[in-house]
């Protein structure tokens, strides 16, 4: 949105969705435009989205689907929104490699994927099945962001890294990646969040250098 780009966003995490939250659209819902297709619900800076909870009467309501059924609506999702006319289609995911991530590989037209992981060792395990599996998907992986990597003490300054000592660049090189950013643990991010307010309050410099590398993999 910051770099002029029309955006869209489908929130793949069908049993947990936060998306609507974090953009404060979770008390709209989603439109239906005749018999098979719906509206998405735009965010104030006209982010269009997509999500289980803009389905429910209550965002506290569980999604109780078996797989098949969860899956169907994934695909629908996609297929019978009416995105318009968009730059970028985000999907978010749930972790893991599971249903979600092989009906997400298997039925949307993916150009690339974000690996998210954390510094814990044993986190550096299921990014390389992330990362083997758009592999065997015939996905590109654009690269890896490192997520709650530090923590900067306000006082002075210093970084502590709570979780132990990064991995992200040893897994980048190891999986032959990218290495995107690391984002720092901040009570600010949590609290925009939380709020509703991510587009207005999320830091303007948060992981820059990571959106001008996503950019230059799209004109390829």
């Amino acid at each position: 949105m910051r770099a002029g780009k029309k955006v869209a966003i489908l929130d793949a995490d069908i049993t947990g969705p936060s998306i609507p939250r974090m953009f404060g659209i979770a008390d709209q819902r989603l439109a239906a435009l005749g018999e098979n297709m719906m509206m998405p619900v735009a965010t104030k800076h006209g982010i269009k989205v997509v999500s289980t909870n803009l389905l429910l009467e209550r965002e506290t309501d569980p999604v109780l689907w078996r797989g098949p059924i969860l899956m169907g609506a994934l695909k629908q999702f996609y297929e019978e929104a009416c995105w318009g006319d968009i730059d970028y289609l985000l999907v978010d995911m749930p972790p893991g490699t599971g249903d979600v991530a092989l009906t997400v590989f298997q039925s949307l037209p993916i150009e690339g994927v974000v690996i998210v992981s954390s510094p814990q060792d044993l986190v550096q395990m299921v990014v390389g099945k992330a990362v083997t599996m758009a592999a065997m998907m015939n996905v590109p992986v654009v690269g890896l962001v490192e997520n709650m990597s530090y923590f900067e003490c306000p006082d002075c300054g210093k970084r502590h890294e709570l979780y132990g000592p990064s991995h992200a660049e040893e897994s980048a090189e190891t999986f032959g990646i990218d290495l995107l950013g690391k984002l720092p643990i901040d009570p600010a991010i949590a609290a925009c969040c939380d709020k509703g307010s991510i587009e207005d309050d999320l830091p303007e410099h948060l992981l820059d250098e990571a959106l001008k590398i996503i950019a230059e993999h799209d004109e390829q």
